[in-house]
């Protein structure tokens, strides 16, 4: 698999899982995976010695959030195959997990705007009363 990641460019796939002794043959490959987001590491679970706990949580749908540095969230929340009404579910859960992530000390309005896209289509505004909702429920 790393010669043809290497060789061919091949990134068919959602996620990639490493043992910690594949990571030096996998390492090689930061330049082809990292733009992508596909780089396996520790932090995300996706290095690990339980490659099938690992594969279960990744096909269970588990997705990891963080902001960049202008406090913005890029999450996905679903594929274009998905029926309507999961993408309105899982659009709830990430808008709920972010605002029970809120931090004890944060004051004032924490979600300030909420904006749906297609990965390369124009911004949709969502009312932010959204985000109450998501985190009453």
């Amino acid at each position: 698999m790393v010669e043809r990641i290497q060789k061919e460019g091949w990134t068919d796939f959602d996620a990639l899982i490493a043992t910690p002794d594949m990571m030096r043959s996998v390492g090689r490959l930061g330049k082809v995976l990292g733009p992508r987001g596909l780089m396996p590491n520790p932090k995300t679970g996706t290095v690990t010695s339980d490659v099938t706990a690992a594969v279960r949580e990744i096909k269970a749908g588990k997705v990891e959030f963080r902001t960049d540095k202008t406090a913005l969230v890029h999450v996905p929340v679903g594929k274009i195959s998905f029926p309507p009404e999961k993408l309105i579910e899982n659009a709830m859960t990430v808008i709920s997990s972010v605002m029970r992530a809120k931090p004890s000390a944060a004051k004032g309005k924490y979600v300030k705007g909420i904006t749906l896209s297609s990965t390369m289509g124009p911004g949709i505004a969502l009312d932010s009363s959204v985000a109450d909702t998501a985190a009453k429920a």
